[in-house]
């Protein structure tokens, strides 16, 4: 049951058409899942050595406990919603289709207009640099769409060269500078506020928040589970 359930969500997060091929790791979740079934069956199980069935249970443990661990991390920044009059919001960038910004774009972007409306003398930076299958950046992408819902476009600074998180926000912090005295937020999906605001918070001393905005409830598995990846490779890179 656990294979096929893998098997139908790979299924339907390859046809979000999202660029990533986050949808392989529910066919190696269906295929890992089928074996543990086919092992089941005629003792199969019972038949390999011990010691490699002992290694094989510590390996899932440690999985486990890694899996628990960052998304429990995740989740304590679920609702995280800013400060008023921060100095500074900076969205970290997604993909930007020929339409416009994808759904999970949009919903940060939105996020950062309502708090815009709501703090007028807040600044907006949109970070994210133009990847090989979009037809403009997304700093320059989500500007265009914060103007076209009326806000000023001179509250909004396109940020073009960052190409992953890191990048969002080194370069945004390049722009604000480093000072006690500035307020920052982060804005961007609920599931991704922990590791922007913990790489924020690690490379500035000025005050850091989280604004968490919204993800469609079936895709958030998928999000959380790449999201476990990506806290690994931030804690081996910056020592998050």
């Amino acid at each position: 049951m656990l294979s096929g359930i893998c098997l139908l969500y790979s299924v339907s997060i390859y046809f979000v058409g999202s660029g990533t091929f986050s949808f392989v790791i529910w066919l190696v979740g269906a295929l890992f899942f089928g074996t543990l079934f086919w092992l089941s069956g005629q003792d199969r199980w019972k038949k390999i050595p011990v010691p490699v069935r002992r290694i094989a249970y510590a390996c899932i443990a440690v999985v486990m406990v890694v899996f628990i661990l960052c998304m429990s991390a995740m989740i304590s920044h679920f609702n995280d919603n800013g400060a008023n009059d921060l100095d500074y919001i900076v969205v970290l960038g997604a993909q930007m289709r020929n339409s416009g910004p994808s759904i999970i774009f949009k919903y940060r972007l939105d996020a950062a207009y309502e708090y815009l409306l709501q703090n007028p003398d807040t600044m907006c930076i949109v970070s994210g640099a133009k990847g090989a299958n979009e037809l403009v950046s997304e700093g320059e992408g989500g500007k265009e769409y914060l103007i076209s819902k009326g806000i000023d476009e001179n509250r909004i600074i396109a940020e073009t060269n960052a190409v992953d998180t890191v990048q969002n926000i080194v370069n945004s912090l390049d722009i604000i500078g480093n000072s006690k005295d500035v307020k920052i937020g982060v804005v961007t999906n609920n599931f991704h506020v922990f590791r922007g605001v913990h790489i924020a918070k690690k490379l500035t001393d000025s005050e850091v928040y989280g604004i968490a905005a919204y993800t469609v409830p079936w895709y958030l598995p998928n999000n959380m589970v790449r999201e476990c990846f990506g806290i690994l490779r931030d804690i081996k890179k910056l020592g998050m």
